[in-house]
């Protein structure tokens, strides 16, 4: 049975814009979430093991949310708000519930911006809003001139390989469904890109398999991709570390020392490796035309 709360605020504002998604602001509806990503970042925390049995909704998050917002349109305080920053904005709960549904209708209402990043079909359902929503948000004054635009769509994919992915994301759908989807935001006239975040160690992180992502990414006319590595927190039996190290045991138990390696005693890889793998996706990208960032110019001539 889906637990519920009472929250006394849910718009988070961030300490400094967010220089990958331009976002100011965060607002959840759920803690938990369905797609089950054995690597998400929220691991390790009260959710548990398993966060599609531990999923809460935050009952009163619409009357919380237009009081802040209310608040913060009235002093001039406008900035992209991120529709599920831990948790997908679009699992399956919310087909019945619509609390994501509700949250943009107030979004639309305060003229804030938008940035959602999903792993469901869900999303199409609300294309009329979204659609309203790009056109009548008040973007923050840096933004104006170099944006315009007032809703970001982005689908995560982190390898193109199904066998993977069914192991890792149990509960979202195939990376070609999610990038079919990104398609069909694109022809209804959104900016769209991927977050191939997190791009995953000795798996997912040879040109060859960027390449497979990338090109994807151009055949179905995203406008840019993020692309980023793999962080693991935590140690306990709960935690995404644990349960990624788990999973290579089951997918290619070889892999474990080089990620021993790779990690040590930290949640992250080296900034060398990470390094590396900004140089290999930006040469890829350049060949195939598409920018690394939201804001950045194309690389070349489309």
């Amino acid at each position: 049975m889906l637990q519920q709360k009472q929250v006394k605020s849910v718009l988070n504002k961030h300490k400094q814009r967010d220089s990958w998604f331009l976002t100011d602001y965060s607002v959840n509806a759920y803690e938990g979430c369905s797609c089950n990503c054995l690597y998400c970042y929220i691991r390790g925390s009260k959710y548990g093991e398993n966060m599609e049995a531990g999923i809460m909704v935050k009952s009163n998050v619409l009357e919380i949310l237009e009081k802040q917002l209310h608040t913060k349109a009235k002093k001039g305080q406008y900035g992209f708000v991120t529709v599920g920053s831990a948790t997908d904005a679009y699992m399956h709960h919310e087909e019945k519930l619509k609390f994501t549904e509700g949250i943009l209708k107030l979004l639309l209402k305060y003229h804030f911006p938008v940035f959602i990043s999903t792993k469901s079909k869900l999303i199409l359902r609300d294309v009329d809003l979204l659609r309203e929503i790009d056109k009548t948000a008040i973007l923050p004054g840096d933004l104006n001139k170099s944006l315009n635009r007032g809703v970001i769509l982005s689908v995560s994919v982190s390898t193109m390989e199904e066998k993977i992915t069914n192991m890792l994301e149990p509960g979202a759908v195939t990376p070609e469904t999610r990038l079919q989807v990104l398609q069909q935001l694109k022809k209804e006239g959104f900016l769209t890109g991927v977050n191939a975040i997190p791009i995953l160690p000795c798996i997912s992180d040879s040109e060859t398999e960027l390449e497979k992502i990338i090109l994807a990414t151009k055949k179905h006319e995203a406008d840019y991709i993020l692309v980023g590595g793999l962080t693991l927190f935590g140690e306990g039996i709960a935690d995404s570390k644990t349960l990624y190290f788990n999973f290579l045991k089951r997918y290619d138990p070889s892999l474990v020392q080089e990620y021993e390696k790779l990690y040590g005693g930290n949640y992250f890889p080296s900034k060398q490796y990470l390094l590396e793998l900004k140089l290999k996706s930006e040469k890829i990208c350049a060949k195939y035309k598409i920018r690394t960032s939201i804001l950045d110019k194309h690389v070349g001539t489309n």
